[in-house]
């Protein structure tokens, strides 16, 4: 069999609605996100700039379906390229023994904050005592560690996250958010997202990294969420009422990480406060600098108390106390 691969260049910010996209195309909806890396003084150890655009890939079997495909794809990209900068879509054929491990080459270990180290599966790494790894297969869904957003709830996870705490990690996408938890000793970790493929690919990373007695995932949300389709699709549908989660049942959580985006985020401010401890912990993200007023005046409203604002390229990060809380941190 030969492989048709589709490869387009885009801005930064415009990567996660991209790779959804592609995602929904590709074969076994897997996608390759390669940013403009920069390497680093040892090994295949590299950060990236942000500033640089990256490459996204995705692979179709070349069969009779594969030029109707590629049709919507470009047509799809025009639309997204209204609104971020978007490359034309590239394409070239691949053999068998080529594609099988194409994708695999455009990653690379990689390091966040203090302690965190994102590690794709088929690469080894030493760990040092004071690290935490996070082995993961990239490009399956959102949540790699290359976003900002990502990597903004990454640190503050490091931060914030306390041995034995209950813990909820709303839109999941890849899991790394709640592995990333669950390693640095929450305990339970509950991973909801409303996508099922993200769902699976979070179960998989889950066993992947050791920690499946510790996280469960399930496909759902909290409050209005459970009434809300998937974030690029706008359709946020009509408020359900607040049902209990199934696995486990917790009722609140000392810390609730919500790396979404600012309009789910309003919409859903009164479900996380209501989820949260008095003295828990909100780590909400996906905040574009446009939308921050929006997001902090919602969570006001609900009675959060804002401790701390992060800020990389466009994109902000909040930590909120639950409300109830005293004053201070």
């Amino acid at each position: 069999m030969t492989w048709l691969e589709l490869s387009v260049q885009v801005d930064n910010e415009a990567v996660e609605a991209v790779a959804e996209l592609l995602a929904q195309f590709g074969y076994n909806s897997g996608v390759v996100v390669e940013p403009a890396w920069t390497p680093g003084d040892e090994g295949p150890e590299f950060s990236y700039d942000p500033a640089r655009p990256a490459v996204l890939r995705t692979y179709l079997p070349h069969d009779e379906k594969a030029e109707d495909t590629r049709q919507r794809i470009e047509q799809a990209l025009w639309h997204l390229g209204q609104m971020r900068p978007v490359g034309g879509l590239q394409v070239r054929t691949l053999a068998e023994e080529d594609w099988a491990n194409a994708w695999k080459q455009h990653y690379h270990i990689m390091r966040i904050g203090e302690r965190t180290v994102i590690v794709p599966s088929w690469l080894e790494h030493v760990a040092q005592p004071h690290e935490i790894i996070l082995n993961l297969d990239p490009g399956m869904a959102f949540g790699t560690g290359l976003h900002p957003t990502t990597q903004l709830c990454l640190r503050l996870l490091e931060q914030y996250v306390q041995p034995g705490q209950r813990i909820l990690d709303l839109g999941t996408g890849s899991g790394i958010l709640a592995i990333g938890a669950a390693k640095l000793g929450g305990n339970p970790v509950v991973a909801l997202d409303n996508d099922p493929v993200a769902v699976q690919v979070a179960a998989e990373n889950v066993v992947r990294n050791g920690v499946a007695t510790t996280v469960h995932v399930a496909e759902g949300s909290l409050g209005a969420g459970k009434a809300m389709g998937h974030w690029l699709s706008g359709d946020f549908g009509v408020v359900a009422p607040l049902e209990p989660l199934t696995v486990p049942p917790v009722p609140q959580f000392d810390l609730i990480a919500a790396n979404l985006i600012a309009r789910v985020l309003v919409t859903l401010a009164a479900d996380l406060a209501a989820a949260l401890e008095p003295e828990g912990v909100l780590i909400s993200s996906g905040i574009i600098d446009t939308r921050e007023a929006e997001v902090h005046a919602a969570f006001t409203a609900v009675g959060l108390r804002l401790l701390e604002r992060h800020v990389e390229g466009e994109w902000i990060a909040l930590v909120h106390r639950g409300r109830g809380s005293g004053v201070g941190g």
